[in-house]
């Protein structure tokens, strides 16, 4: 008579996709209600699954706490691998989908708030034109922000100031855009003729909080040039950062592309460009290697590149060697 051994564990309740997705997103909240919420389950589903993978590993994977939870030392390392798996997962749907029509479907593109209001709106037209069956999905963040996102495979690709330190990712430089300088109007005669570095030497600038890239771009261009933060304040954004310029609160470096119509201008401060060749930055469109559709990405930097180009004049084009 054979004996058969039954396995504790049933298929049903057997560790799967959708469970992956849960402790990966119960990770990223910290919160069984948000995670739920991001997971589009109930939260009792999501906390029962969760304490089921808890058994089926005979670990606990998160500390409960009473304002949310926290992964354990294990239950950390098992999320990184499961957001392993998952990107893998991704990966074999990105070659499907590639193999079917690699210009249909979704692209999720993440863009950073100092470039995202003044660019998207000529650049979503001329992608719209080319990849007429593609539905874009826009994503404003913060550098750091999308960085994570694009990683963790929540972004296809991003719009992110160059250069990128991350081995995993690949790049197409797209264009350079100038900076210039704003600066009250009652003190502008303070700034003649095209400017240099070095005419900031010892000025207080105005600088974005932390976690804006063009923050740490800026605080560069003072490390050069000799200025300083101005101390007592950080904008949150662009807008602020015109406004309190326009109060005689200080100077500040601005991206060429905000300065540049629909954005109206502003009777209270005056825009002093600098000599060729100016402060700059570099934009690129940067995706994972690991993606199936690199050929698209690289199609749609070119049509990115063409509009900023077609935008900003021939001066922000970057040569092929460059790119």
């Amino acid at each position: 008579m054979g004996v058969s051994i039954a396995n504790s564990t049933s298929a049903q309740d057997r560790m799967n996709l959708r469970d992956l997705k849960y402790l990966v997103a119960l990770a990223d909240h910290k919160h069984f209600g948000r995670a739920a919420e991001a997971s589009f389950a109930s939260q009792p589903t999501l906390s029962t699954q969760i304490k089921k993978l808890e058994d089926e590993l005979d670990v606990q994977l998160f500390e409960r706490q009473s304002r949310g939870v926290l992964p354990t030392r294990a239950g950390a390392e098992i999320v990184q691998r499961a957001r392993l798996i998952l990107r893998e997962v991704d990966a074999i749907k990105d070659i499907a989908r590639s193999a079917r029509d690699p210009e249909a479907g979704t692209l999720r593109l993440g863009v950073f708030p100092t470039l995202g209001p003044y660019f998207l709106p000529h650049a979503v037209p001329a992608l719209r034109a080319r990849f007429p069956r593609l539905e874009l999905l826009l994503i404003e963040e913060k550098t750091e922000a999308l960085n994570q996102r694009l990683d963790r495979g929540e972004l296809d690709c991003a719009l992110l100031a160059l250069p990128i330190d991350e081995d995993a990712f690949a790049h197409v430089a797209l264009f350079v855009e100038a900076f210039v300088l704003a600066v009250p109007r009652e003190r502008a005669s303070e700034y003649s003729g095209p400017l240099r570095l070095n005419d900031l030497r010892h000025r207080e600038v105005l600088l974005l909080e932390e976690g804006h890239c063009m923050r740490d771009q800026a605080l560069s261009l003072c490390e050069l040039s000799g200025a300083v933060e101005k101390s007592g304040f950080r904008a949150t954004s662009l807008e602020t950062l015109r406004q309190m310029v326009a109060a005689n609160v200080g100077v500040t470096l601005l991206p060429q592309m905000s300065v540049m119509p629909p954005v109206p201008p502003n009777d209270h401060l005056e825009l002093k460009r600098f000599a060729d060749p100016p402060p700059s930055r570099r934009i690129g469109l940067v995706w994972r290697k690991s993606d199936a559709r690199e050929q698209l990405m690289r199609d749609a930097a070119a049509e990115l590149a063409h509009a900023a180009v077609e935008l900003l004049g021939p001066s922000s084009a970057i040569s092929e060697s460059d790119k």
